[in-house]
């Protein structure tokens, strides 16, 4: 990977910490003269970067973080917009690419990233190793009639889900109408399971029955699982059952 003018990589960062950034992340970091991104991540890239350009705009500003990346970029610089998880999932990927059409002299190139569904997976056990689907609970983009019709759906369609923003300072019982709702289509029993801060500092992570995620106080930063019906809780771990035949 060459160090590239007027070129942004969108870098998907996993949860943050450099043990847990792709190969092809960190080298698309080091080639880049600027680093962009939300002020938590790049308060999270640590000591490796601060020899970079450093630039960060708050929460509900994303727009203008992204045309900041292309302003940098036909000034002649590479640039990284870093984003957590995988940026294509949840992420500035296609706000980015949006955006991009009015700036088609700057090339942009997807660097994946491990998102949250896949490392609270790990932590968990092996949660996702059927069909399932990711859905925010956040209705700052999409209204909750939406939502309640995915979660439904979902549960109807006996995927494992795997929910992100499930809570913030202003949706503190969003988890919990969600809950609500799976509860129409599936029994209180229900294996599930929720990781807060993966990877990084203070991971923790619990596992749980439908019944009793539906009062769990969660954080903004926490990951949740509901399982599907060949969900099983085995030595604490969260584990869906893919369908091999074991022979005893």
């Amino acid at each position: 990977m060459n160090k590239t003018e007027n070129k942004i990589y969108i870098v998907g960062m996993g949860p943050g910490a450099e043990d847990m950034m792709t190969g092809q992340a960190i080298k698309a970091l080091e080639v880049s003269d600027i680093i962009i991104g939300y002020t938590v991540y790049i308060q999270l890239l640590g000591e490796k970067f601060q020899n970079k350009e450093l630039l960060s705009t708050p929460m509900r500003k994303e727009k203008e973080r992204c045309k900041l990346c292309f302003e940098k970029a036909q000034a002649g610089k590479t640039v990284a917009m870093v984003c957590s998880g995988d940026a294509g999932i949840y992420g500035l990927a296609s706000l980015m690419y949006e955006i991009g059409t009015d700036y088609p002299d700057v090339a942009l190139e997807v660097i994946p990233g491990i998102t949250a569904a896949n490392s609270g997976a790990a932590v968990l056990g092996a949660p996702l190793n059927h069909d399932f689907c990711t859905i925010s609970l956040s209705d700052l983009l999409t209204p909750w009639e939406t939502i309640e019709k995915r979660l439904l759906a979902a549960a109807e369609g006996d995927f494992v889900i795997a929910l992100y923003n499930p809570s913030s300072h202003k949706r503190k019982d969003y988890l919990a109408r969600a809950c609500e709702i799976l509860l129409r289509v599936l029994e209180p029993e229900r294996p599930c399971g929720y990781v807060e801060n993966i990877g990084r500092d203070e991971t923790k992570a619990t596992v749980c029955r439908l019944d009793e995620l539906k009062d769990a106080q969660v954080n903004m930063f926490t990951t949740v699982f509901i399982g599907d019906r060949g969900t099983e809780i085995i030595d604490g771990k969260l584990v869906t059952k893919r369908g091999y035949q074991i022979e005893r």
